[in-house]
């Protein structure tokens, strides 16, 4: 059987059909939506170690709506790829914690 993993592209954002697909039905967030985290003015990006091994990935924590949404994404091609999305309590948690000086 052939397998053909398929890219969509929506502005600066491109990510795997198939893992958007995964997403949706693991989280329930499509990846249109998770790309709306980085329109929030007081996102917060990190950088996700324990996922950083071939290429440096980041999560970008920030409201979408009434909600606190993280998205783990690279860049790569001077575009921003997302890998996962998901509504999680540790997303919430980092949102509102202070900015230390």
């Amino acid at each position: 059987m052939l397998h053909f993993n398929l890219d969509k592209q929506f502005g600066s954002f491109v990510w795997s059909v198939d893992k958007e697909s995964a997403n949706i039905n693991k989280h329930g967030v499509d990846f249109i939506t998770a790309a709306k985290v980085f329109q929030d003015a007081n996102r917060k990006i990190y950088i996700d170690s324990k996922h950083s091994r071939a290429e440096e990935r980041l999560f970008c924590i920030g409201k979408v709506g009434n909600k606190i949404l993280t998205v783990r994404f690279t860049y790569r091609a001077n575009k921003i790829r997302i890998i996962g999305a998901g509504y999680w309590r540790k997303g919430r948690r980092h949102y509102h914690e202070k900015e230390s000086s």
